[in-house]
């Protein structure tokens, strides 16, 4: 059995965290599948989604480790052969990935008590509007 759903997340600049958990639950709650998969991509180059526990101090430290990683202020040759100032969002971007998959056991996702699936906006633009599709895989015995 299969089961999707495209959700829209609209963001409002670089750094922003949305946590995905719930509408990602309600997907596997409406699928009916008991054991399986969901999987989690976003479209697009500059977004990322992975897991982490969605509390403020966490959050903050994901993103100055990304700040170390693809720091602001350096060459990025894609800024030089597009001029949108964004090469460290896609590097980012491609370092976190744009999926996740998280296994479904009896009719619950299988994150642990403090884990959240949770959007990266990783581009320099102010807002955005973010196209996540979520597959649930699996049976529903």
């Amino acid at each position: 059995m299969m089961h999707r759903r495209t959700i829209q997340v609209n963001t409002h600049g670089e750094g922003e965290i949305v946590n995905l958990t719930p509408p990602v639950a309600e997907t596997v709650a409406e699928s009916g599948v008991r054991e399986g998969l969901a999987n989690i991509f976003v479209s697009g180059s500059t977004a990322a989604v992975t897991t982490i526990e969605y509390e403020p101090g966490v959050l903050s430290d994901l993103c100055r480790a990304l700040s170390v990683i693809a720091p602001e202020g350096i060459h990025y040759a894609h800024d030089a052969a597009w001029g949108d100032g964004n090469g460290r969002s896609h590097v980012r971007a491609a370092i976190v990935g744009p999926s996740l998959t998280v296994p479904i056991v009896g009719g619950k996702l299988a994150c642990g008590t403090w884990q959240q699936i949770v959007l990266l906006e990783l581009d320099v633009r102010l807002q955005r509007q973010r196209t996540v599709h979520i597959t649930i895989m699996g049976e529903d015995r």
